[in-house]
């Protein structure tokens, strides 16, 4: 297929990557030009901007930081995409955001797929996200090749919203397991328990998660290096304050948790790695969770 890929950040670089080796011809923009290098190298070709991208491409993929730049990008790509083409989002967006950007794009014969995606950069770096899927269900089946060579783990959800909804309380769980995993790690360093013993009792254990398997390793090493920041998760979060309040379920777990990542935000900086959250249990405790033998970056 001719493609375009927008937005090049951790994830989508990985992303794009994945579709130039797999044969499809893609045209990549980014407003950092140097997040490009590597896909020209590979057989990309830069766009000198979104809409250039976009011109004459079947499909338009979008992985964007905010609500804001997706909205910016699909209203310039909407202006050259024709009918019959599709735009296919693998951002974290908002729902009533993509819903009514998805009825945009119809009312010019654009198809539209959300398609965030989740479970690290490593896993997309690899091909082996999982992606979830909302939209019609004909346009899903005619673009699932393209969502196979992105992961390999693949949930059509329903209709456009709803991937999501999905997408943003997985995050939601994600984040209460980062704040917990620190806790639990720093009971058992203040308990004497070795802290490598501890992290593969934990593991082994009915306790485990997969955010203790992987962010909880770049905890142990210091690096706290998974390319996410605290600004995305109070993104994140306040997507789920947002569907606490319409459908009135108390979510009292992360609203404490969006505070301590407020709290973290304003000790270290919104660009700060997530995992640094438990670097504020650190430095309250006066106490570090190193422990050797763990990697600096998740690798899949």
């Amino acid at each position: 297929m001719k493609l375009a890929y927008i937005g090049l950040g951790n994830l989508g670089e990985h992303i794009a990557m994945n579709l130039v080796k797999a044969g499809h011809e893609v045209a990549v923009f980014d407003l950092n030009e140097e997040t490009g290098k590597a896909l020209i190298g590979a057989g990309a070709r830069w766009a000198s901007s979104a809409a250039d991208a976009a011109t004459g491409a079947e499909a338009v993929l979008t992985c964007l930081p905010s609500t804001r730049a997706i909205e910016i990008v699909v209203t310039e790509i909407l202006t050259v995409m024709p009918a019959g083409s599709a735009w296919l989002d693998n951002s974290t967006n908002d729902r009533d955001v993509i819903m009514r950007l998805a009825e945009t794009a119809a009312a010019q014969g654009v198809r539209a797929v959300e398609a965030p995606v989740t479970g690290g950069v490593h896993l997309a770096k690899a091909g082996e996200i999982t992606v979830i899927l909302g939209g019609d269900d004909a346009v899903v089946q005619e673009f699932m090749p393209i969502f196979q060579i992105i992961g390999n783990r693949i949930f059509h959800v329903g209709a456009v919203g709803q991937a999501s909804k999905i997408k943003a309380i997985t995050n939601m769980l994600a984040f209460i397991h980062l704040v917990a995993d620190g806790e639990a790690l720093m009971l058992a360093k203040k308990g004497g328990i070795d802290l490598k013993t501890a992290y593969d009792v934990i593991q082994a254990s009915s306790g485990n998660s997969f955010v203790h398997e992987t962010e909880g390793q770049l905890v142990l090493n210091g690096s706290y290096q998974i390319d996410f920041s605290i600004d995305l998760v109070l993104k994140d979060l306040g997507f789920i304050d947002d569907m606490s309040r319409e459908y009135n379920v108390p979510v009292e777990l992360a609203s404490l948790v969006r505070q301590t990542y407020i709290r973290g935000k304003a000790q270290y900086g919104g660009d700060a790695e997530s995992p640094m959250i438990v670097k504020l249990l650190e430095d309250a405790c006066g106490t570090d969770l190193r422990a050797p033998g763990f990697p600096a970056r998740i690798e899949a």
